[in-house]
């Protein structure tokens, strides 16, 4: 007699080569996953040197880098100026400025020119002067109002990250690179001007205290940069608000930032570190137009990836503004000779606690002092003359 010849798998088989696949499959999703990640984080590298590039060929055509907080201003702003509700008001970025020179010409043409919404929020055609209307007032007004220019909600893909996964509402046009102001806090967000109704310059302090690349409603040069533009952070990477009170994108009051960088940790949540505990205000990248410091600002006080604290419960205070990304382990930074790095969470940040340099201080916190955030400080300082005495 012949034997019949088996024609299948028995189930034992099968069920050991499931197993087999299953565990390929665990061991090589983590790999893909990296992978993913790696791509997203060159793509954003990628951004960032697209922007560096757009800086160099501002300052090639108007010898200086882009100004930020720019835009038409009133002649005689009653009351404080952050509130205009008719038109830009110098509350404009330098992302504004570069859209010319990132491959953004034609929303640069809209911005540029008087516009009439045709297809707004609410019912109606909506008319704006050039240079439309005022950033925070889109994001901070009701449905109608800033929300019908449609340019502020356009989002441009040079200004985003692929790892950040913000979207929509109620932010305006979202953005994930931000200007850095140095190592300070004062002036942050009056700028140029001493006082609220923007009608007093004192460029003089300003300078003074305004020790990075870039400062509100002026504009610095290469030539300002004498650390070395390879020696000096322009821009940072910055996370955009999830509304989700995470410490990196949403910040909470405390007046004493202004002495203790610090100030703001006893807010954080004891069970979830990552998280403030209540009263937190999420802003951080809210809208790429906007200059002010919770929408395009840091500064190298705390490390990357560090909590935001401000002065006041609003995007427009000054305070503790670090960079931050969805990146494990660190950031990119775009130095001022255009390379962009990628900067670890563990880097030298010398004595978080000591109270920044600040206009009128001691003698150790004084406008010329050396920076007290040992080499992140230093990185973020135009004129300081510190050396770099370390790798980042």
């Amino acid at each position: 007699m012949f034997r019949s010849r088996r024609l299948g798998f028995t189930l034992v088989e099968l069920l050991v080569v499931i197993a087999i696949i299953g565990v390929m499959v665990g061991l090589l999703l983590p790999a893909v996953q990296a992978a993913r990640e790696a791509a997203r984080r060159m793509s954003c590298g990628n951004n960032f040197k697209q922007i560096g590039l757009g800086i160099h060929n501002y300052h090639a055509a108007y010898d200086r880098m882009p100004k930020h907080g720019t835009g038409p201003k009133a002649m005689n702003q009653a009351g404080n100026w952050w509130d205009e509700s008719t038109f830009a008001h110098e509350h404009l970025s330098a992302l504004v400025g570069l859209l010319p020179f990132v491959e953004q010409q034609a929303l640069w043409e809209q911005i540029s020119n008087p516009f009439i919404n045709s297809s707004p929020v609410v019912a109606g055609n909506a008319s704006f002067p050039a240079f439309g209307y005022n950033p925070w007032k889109s994001v901070n007004d009701g449905i109608g109002g800033g929300r019908n220019y449609t340019p502020w909600y356009t989002e441009v893909p040079g200004f985003r990250c692929p790892s950040d996964p913000g979207v929509g509402l109620p932010a305006a046009g979202r953005t994930n690179y931000a200007v850095c102001y140095g190592d300070t806090i004062s002036r942050m967000d009056n700028g140029l001007y001493s006082n609220n109704a923007q009608n007093v310059r004192d460029e003089a302090t300003l300078r003074a205290v305004s020790r990075g690349c870039f400062a509100n409603f002026v504009q610095y040069r290469f030539r300002d940069l004498l650390d070395g533009l390879a020696n000096t952070i322009c821009m940072a990477e910055i996370n955009t608000s999830l509304g989700d009170n995470e410490i990196t994108t949403s910040s909470v009051q405390v007046g004493t930032v202004v002495d203790n960088p610090l100030a703001c940790r006893g807010s954080i949540s004891t069970t979830r570190p990552r998280f403030w505990s209540s009263g937190a205000n999420n802003i951080r990248g809210f809208s790429w137009a906007g200059c002010a410091p919770g929408y395009t600002q840091i500064n190298t006080i705390l490390p990357p990836n560090s909590e935001v604290c401000s002065s006041n419960n609003n995007q427009w205070w000054a305070g503790v503004y670090p960079p931050s990304s969805r990146h494990q382990g660190g950031c990119h930074v775009l130095m001022g000779d255009g390379a962009v790095k990628f900067v670890t969470d563990s880097i030298e940040a010398g004595n978080s606690s000591a109270g920044p340099v600040i206009s009128g201080g001691t003698l150790t916190r004084a406008p010329g002092s050396e920076s007290p955030y040992g080499l992140w400080g230093s990185l973020g300082t135009r004129a300081s003359k510190e050396l770099i005495r370390g790798e980042f």
